[in-house]
C-alpha cells in the first residue's frame, strides 16, 4: 500500500479468500485475536448472496451458489466505500436453511481495519481494486470436502448425499473456474489454512505494519 493511499483511504480493508470450507473464518478470527477485535469489522461475501424466496423450494436447492452471479457483489462493494467513508451500513443477514434473505440486517460500523471473507472476492475487479491485502488460504481439496460434508451438516441442516451432489455439480466445477485462478491475485498465500501459525504470524506482522502506517498518516 502506498503512502498516498494511505492518506486518501485511512481504513485498511483486507480481503480473506480461498476455496470453500479452507479455513478462512479459522485465519479471519486468529488476525481478530491477534489485532485486536475492537480495531476491526468484520463482513463476510456469503451475507450477500442473492435471495431467491421468490422460487420454490427444490429449486433453490439446484441453484448454483459458487457462481459469482449468484451475490449481489455491488451492495458489498457499495458497503465497503461507504465504510472508507466513515458509514455504518446494514448488511444483510442470509438463513442457508431456506436460501433466502431475512428481513432483519446487521449493522457494521467503521474501523480501522474491514477484513471481508469469501471465495469469490479475488475473482471480483470492483472488490479487488478496494482491497489493501489479498490474503489466499490455501488447502487440499479432500479436506475441504470433509470439512464442507461435517459443517453443512451441523449448521445448515443438509445431508451428506445433497452435500455431495452439490459440491460433484457446481462447488468442485466453480473452484475450478474461479476460485483457484483467483489465486494470481493474492499477495499472500497461506497453505494449510489457520493451523500454519508462522505464516499466521507474519500476516499479522504485516497488518499491524500497514495499520500503524495508515493511523499515523490519519494522525
Amino acid at each position: 500500500m502506498t503512502r498516498e493511499r494511505c492518506t486518501t483511504n485511512p481504513i485498511l480493508i483486507i480481503g480473506v479468500a480461498g476455496g470453500t470450507a479452507s479455513g478462512k473464518t479459522t485465519v479471519v478470527q486468529a488476525i481478530l485475536d491477534r489485532v485486536g477485535r475492537e480495531r476491526i469489522a468484520y463482513i463476510q461475501h456469503d451475507s450477500y448472496y442473492k435471495d431467491l424466496s421468490h422460487l420454490p423450494l427444490e429449486e433453490r436447492r439446484k441453484f448454483n451458489f459458487d457462481h459469482p452471479d449468484a451475490l449481489d457483489t455491488p451492495l458489498l462493494v457499495q458497503h465497503l466505500k461507504e465504510l472508507r467513508a466513515g458509514h455504518p451500513v446494514q448488511v444483510p443477514e442470509y438463513d442457508f436453511a431456506t436460501y433466502c434473505r431475512l428481513p432483519q440486517t446487521r449493522t457494521v460500523y467503521p474501523r480501522p481495519v474491514v477484513i471481508v471473507e469469501g471465495i469469490l472476492i479475488l475473482t471480483e475487479p470492483a472488490l479487488r481494486e478496494l482491497i489493501d491485502l489479498k490474503i489466499y488460504v490455501d488447502t487440499d481439496a479432500d479436506l475441504r470436502l470433509i470439512r464442507r460434508i461435517q459443517r453443512d451438516i451441523a449448521e445448515r441442516g443438509r445431508t451428506v448425499e445433497s452435500v455431495i451432489e452439490q459440491y460433484l455439480a457446481t462447488v468442485r466445477p466453480m473452484h475450478l473456474e474461479f476460485v483457484e485462478p483467483s489465486k494470481r491475485y493474492a499477495d499472500v498465500i497461506i497453505p494449510l489454512g489457520g493451523h500454519n501459525v508462522a505464516a499466521l504470524e507474519l500476516v499479522t506482522a504485516r497488518i499491524l505494519t500497514l495499520l500503524d502506517s495508515a493511523e499515523s498518516e490519519r494522525g
